[in-house]
């Protein structure tokens, strides 16, 4: 219990006497007093705009076949699952799920895998992590580079890849935790210079706020820790 919550311990014995009172038993005292204060939840961030927004383009485009890399299960994999069926890939193991929507392959995407082409990839504020080891992967300082590499060639022609990663005022590494990129370094990939056209950006600014379909030049240049949300289409 944090100190700032002490001032809630009235409140806790005054419920405490008013169930009591009221004929009520307690088979152990369970105290938390963290919540009086909280809020409903959170709408902001990272990871909850970004999981509804692609979840929610997925859902219009209706692709035949859609592929996730590495994005979080909890969030946007639970998302696109409750109307669709999605392949996941990782290279952490993931329990059997009971889900029949969700079909999981344990893989390093750091390096080609035979998964076949699909018409809808997506990789959800993973790529900065490739290569750094933080998750069991092998220390390689080009590994999103050959992620992203291996992402493009994942994508059939004419097809989208969904792609969102943390952007700030440069490229950065911050190990083990994860890179940050500037909002235009992925443009300069090989890969996406040679095969893919942004169709649509969105990003999180560093208030946790959401713009939706806008330009990587409406970006604030002073953005600390963003996340760019990129939906491309590959060309060729």
């Amino acid at each position: 219990m944090k100190p700032k919550h002490f001032r809630y311990l009235w409140k806790f014995y005054k419920d405490k006497k008013q169930w009591l009172d009221q004929g009520g038993k307690i088979t152990r005292v369970f105290r938390v007093l963290s919540d009086y204060s909280d809020s409903a939840g959170t709408v902001k961030g990272h990871y909850f705009h970004q999981d509804l927004l692609i979840a929610r383009l997925i859902h219009d485009h209706n692709p035949k076949r859609h592929i996730d890399i590495a994005s979080r299960i909890d969030g946007f994999v639970a998302h696109v699952a409750s109307f669709r069926e999605i392949e996941v890939v990782d290279v952490r193991p993931l329990p059997k799920s009971e889900h029949e929507n969700i079909k999981f392959r344990q893989a390093d995407l750091m390096n080609p895998q035979d998964l076949g082409q699909t018409d809808s990839l997506s990789c959800l504020h993973a790529i900065e992590h490739f290569g750094l080891g933080r998750y069991t992967d092998s220390i390689d300082v080009n590994g999103h580079i050959k992620g992203i590499k291996n992402l493009v060639g994942m994508v059939s022609d004419g097809c989208r890849l969904y792609l969102s990663f943390p952007i700030g005022q440069a490229d950065e590494v911050h190990f083990n935790a994860h890179r940050v990129f500037h909002v235009s370094s992925i443009f300069d990939h090989p890969s996406i210079q040679k095969h893919m056209t942004l169709q649509r950006f969105d990003y999180v600014d560093d208030r946790g706020d959401l713009h939706l379909d806008t330009s990587v030049t409406e970006v604030d240049r002073n953005i600390k820790y963003g996340c760019g949300i990129y939906t491309f289409e590959k060309s060729n």
